[in-house]
């Protein structure tokens, strides 16, 4: 019988923090079980091939259920297979979210231990940030943060664009004040993606107390006694049952933990039932609370300056996998900003994404014609889907219902959203570079134009949550330990475990989650009280 300390199920964003953290104590023995390969493929390493990973071998392949308020389009939501998860597929913007986020964890959720002073620590903890110091930013953690070695003309003058637009400037979206526009730094070394694989496996893996298994699917979670004993999973070498004398930890995102706990017999006990699954502990909302960042692409063919897609070709390639420099080190994604769709609210509801290309579909498409996509974000989400099991086979994809704009208030602010970046290519220097709308195809569209527009190319920002939420009652999965209820010995530890999701990208706050996780789990003082 085959027994660690600890069992990690899932070698992404939060399981390899936990791997490398758990194991810094040499009697402390942790096995680390991934579904995918190693990341070493060049398209992982260089940051703008990261759209030539969707749909492959690399990708869980997810898509939604129909979206009745996407015209019933199912969506596709792309999850990465590798070690590192989506930290090896992402476009990399490092993102804290706002102070008011991780208040409302707290305040209104019961999250106790989560407010924004308690976390902030963690993140400066994580942060090796080129530039920005202390006391907001970390610079000797294990995650590589610089600002980009490539700008492309197009997203400097929309910056210049949405400060004479009203925005104000920022160099730090991190910082005291979240709003403004600027440019995103982001999780890169050298001009070369820097994902918790490099930053946190790469420097444990020699360690005799860490087993890392790649290629090996978790079946579920062994249950005995009300407690957590182990996991059975399928290798290569078949079926297979590895053994906790500490704790479970579950670490696969926001699908991929809660199927697997109600593949455990942990969840809504009638749906565990209609599937046929033995139900351990009935924990209605295993699966409830799904939401996401939903974005809208808005592109304008452009004049007088290139794109990215003119810089896509072989020397580029080469030359960013051997110097870390040119137009494929860029994020794509490579500034932005953060503003109110109303003026009477508390914090903003609203990011941009600006990419010097045609970028829509998950950068599926490849572009007839240069272009500029200026993208608004909805960060604040009031919608609230969920996901179900549809067999009791985990190879088979659970449901995915987002439920997209379910809520009116989503709609409207994402269409208050559009508004304001179509204002800001009409303004300042990227007006000059404007030749004409693309999609969609009229100059100023009308309210219904825009809602059908919305409703006909929302997708996924890859910011799935709350899954397997934490909270103080009956509203939640885990507790503020991130313990799941019922069940002693199991733990949840990812995006899937945040009760709202926070305003920005989701890959900062996951590997803080897994920093602070590790502390509750060895029972040390928090960064803050130490």
């Amino acid at each position: 019988m085959e027994t660690f300390d600890y069992l990690i199920v899932g070698a992404g964003s939060a399981g390899a923090v936990l791997a490398n953290r758990l194991t810094e104590d040499s009697g402390t023995t942790v096995l680390l079980l991934e579904a995918g390969p190693p990341a070493d493929a060049d398209e992982i390493a260089i940051p703008a091939a990261f759209a030539t990973l969707i749909k492959t071998r690399w990708d869980w392949n997810y898509r939604t259920a129909e979206q009745k308020q996407l015209n019933g389009r199912r969506t596709d939501w792309p999850r990465m297979k590798a070690l590192g998860g989506c930290s090896s597929m992402n476009a990399m913007i490092y993102i804290r979210g706002n102070r008011a986020d991780y208040d409302t964890w707290r305040d209104d959720y019961g999250a106790t231990g989560w407010g924004h002073d308690d976390v902030l620590p963690y993140f400066v903890k994580a942060e090796r940030n080129t530039r920005l110091g202390g006391p907001l930013h970390g610079q000797d953690g294990p995650l590589h943060v610089e600002d980009r070695r490539y700008t492309h003309p197009l997203t400097e003058a929309w910056v210049e664009s949405a400060v004479a637009s009203g925005f104000k400037p920022t160099d730090d979206f991190n910082g005291v004040d979240q709003e403004g526009a600027g440019l995103y730094q982001v999780t890169q070394h050298k001009g070369r993606r820097w994902s918790t694989a490099r930053g946190y496996l790469d420097p444990a893996a020699a360690r005799p107390n860490l087993t890392i298994r790649t290629g090996v699917l978790a079946e579920r979670v062994v249950i005995e006694g009300g407690r957590a004993k182990g996991v059975a999973y399928l290798g290569p070498g078949g079926p297979q049952t590895a053994y906790a004398d500490g704790e479970v930890l579950v670490c696969g995102g926001a699908i991929n933990s809660p199927q697997l706990l109600m593949l455990s017999g942990v969840g809504p006990a009638a749906h565990l039932r209609e599937v046929g699954v033995e139900v351990a502990v009935d924990l209605a909302m295993v699966g409830q609370n799904l939401h996401d960042h939903p974005v809208t692409p808005l592109i304008f063919h452009t004049r007088g300056t290139t794109d990215l897609a003119d810089h896509n070709n072989l020397a580029n390639f080469a030359r960013a996998k051997a110097t870390g420099t040119g137009p494929l080190v860029s994020n794509v994604g490579e500034g932005g900003g953060f503003w109110k769709s109303r003026d009477d609210l508390a914090a903003p509801d609203l990011q941009a994404h600006i990419a010097p290309s045609a970028f829509w579909d998950n950068g599926l498409h490849e572009s007839t014609t240069r272009s500029v996509t200026l993208a608004p974000t909805l960060v604040n989400v009031l919608s609230r889907g969920q996901i179900r099991l549809r067999s009791t086979n985990p190879h088979w994809h659970p449901e995915i219902d987002p439920n997209y704009f379910d809520d009116q208030a989503d709609l409207d602010a994402m269409v208050a959203g559009a508004r304001r970046l179509i204002e800001t290519a009409r303004t300042g220097p990227l007006a000059g570079f404007i030749a004409g709308p693309s999609m969609p195809a009229m100059s100023d569209p009308d309210e219904t134009q825009l809602v059908e527009h919305i409703r006909g190319y929302s997708q996924t920002l890859f910011h799935p949550v709350g899954t397997c939420a934490m909270g103080d009652d009956e509203r939640s999965v885990v507790d503020p330990e991130l313990r799941v209820r019922g069940v002693e010995g199991l733990r949840v530890i990812d995006a899937s475990v945040m009760p709202m999701v926070p305003r920005g990208n989701t890959n900062a706050p996951t590997i803080m989650i897994a920093e602070k996780a590790a502390d509750l789990i060895r029972g040390r003082a928090t960064s803050k009280e130490k």
